[in-house]
């Protein structure tokens, strides 16, 4: 991707290797074989994704290592969480918005693969951002 990241393309890229993921494989497989399929195609792209980033945090002086960590992370910019279950609940979009908070991104996906279709499983999370209109 050509700098600075055009948040809204990237989104687009990952959306779109998400759904022909869903369309070819279909709900049902792990979390962890979604996430590795997904890194392959983004790569294959030639976007930058890192897998599994563990995440740092800082609370009132106290530092813990591992706070947390994102599914993938996609040119540094864009988080993407993944999930493989029958449905979403409530707090894996806001489990989402605290990453973006935390790490100052304005963009995160969370896509669930356990969905009959691709779209009942999108969700687009935005931390204080707006999109331009064109």
């Amino acid at each position: 991707m050509s700098d600075p990241v055009d948040i809204e393309a990237l989104a687009t890229q990952v959306i779109d290797c998400g759904f022909h993921l869903h369309k070819d494989l279909g709900p049902g497989l792990l979390e962890s074989a979604y996430e590795q399929l997904m890194a392959a195609e983004l790569a294959r792209r030639g976007i930058a994704v890192s897998r599994q980033v563990a995440m740092p945090l800082t609370y009132k002086g106290v530092v813990v290592d591992n706070a947390f960590k994102i599914d993938l992370l996609v040119e540094r910019t864009l988080i993407v969480d993944l999930k493989s279950i029958e449905r979403l609940a409530p707090v894996h979009g806001k489990q989402v918005l605290t990453y973006l908070r935390l790490m100052g991104l304005p963009l995160g996906l969370l896509m669930n693969f356990g969905q009959a279709t691709f779209k009942e499983g999108l969700r687009r999370m935005a931390n204080d951002y707006w999109r331009p209109l064109r």
